[in-house]
């Protein structure tokens, strides 16, 4: 492993108690949901109380799914946001007029599978990719906080020096050997630290971030086929 444990964002903060512990344990990022059809979606007002109590402490991401531009732009300006996280079938050019109208750098996501699926990301020249995995079969279009993890040695086809952040049903059980096997810039976690969708569990907080720093006994062999055996499954028709 690196020298350092990889920066940690706790995605699908909706209380500002949830997102003080995050910063206080050391996360890089918070990932508010700015999508209607998911149970993780934060409110407006709740945004703004946690962006004014840590903008200065932590980034403040906004994600957003096929989200039209003056809406991600409003959203941006309104919360003070400076990571926007694309998680739909946003393009490139979309990508670049994100980042020039509100000034936050893009972290753009995609739900992978196939190698193919990894390649298709280097055509986005923004600040950040992030894979998850794709939601369960019949479920295509779900988007993120599945708890399922996906094929970890696909990571070995990035061809792109775009730092990587790690997703797709992470939890204090396998982050070790995620990282251990894919050695991201950050790893990202939302339903494998709650205790409902939205709600953090703090203890899980805790055992996660503990887990992050003690990546370094970690084992490479520690992989997918074992975190699927030991992941909480999230109940149908969650998204994002």
């Amino acid at each position: 492993m690196s020298e350092r444990p990889p920066r940690v964002k706790i995605c699908g903060i909706t209380r500002l108690a949830d997102a003080e512990l995050a910063v206080e344990l050391g996360a890089w990022a918070l990932g508010m949901i700015f999508f209607e059809g998911s149970p993780r979606a934060c409110s407006p007002v709740e945004a703004g109380r946690i962006a004014a109590s840590l903008r200065r402490r932590v980034e403040l991401c906004g994600v957003f799914v096929n989200a039209p531009l003056e809406h991600v732009a409003g959203r941006a300006e309104e919360v003070g946001l400076s990571l926007i996280q694309l998680h739909g079938d946003e393009g490139p050019a979309y990508c670049g007029e994100v980042a020039r109208r509100t000034g936050a750098r893009v972290i753009k996501a995609a739900q992978v599978s196939l190698e193919g699926d990894i390649r298709d990301l280097e055509r986005f020249h923004v600040d950040f990719h992030l894979v998850d995995a794709r939601g369960p079969v019949g479920r295509e279009s779900q988007r993120g906080g599945t708890g399922r993890t996906f094929d970890w040695s696909l990571i070995d086809h990035r061809r792109t020096h775009v730092p990587l952040v790690l997703s797709g049903g992470l939890h204090a059980g396998n982050v070790a050997g995620a990282l251990a096997r894919t050695r991201p810039w950050a790893v990202d976690t939302a339903s494998g630290t709650e205790a409902a969708p939205g709600i953090k569990d703090h203890g899980r907080l805790h055992e996660f971030f503990d887990a992050v720093t003690g990546a370094d006994r970690a084992s490479p062999g520690d992989g997918p086929e074992q975190s699927l055996r030991t992941s909480q499954t999230v109940a149908a028709g969650e998204r994002a």
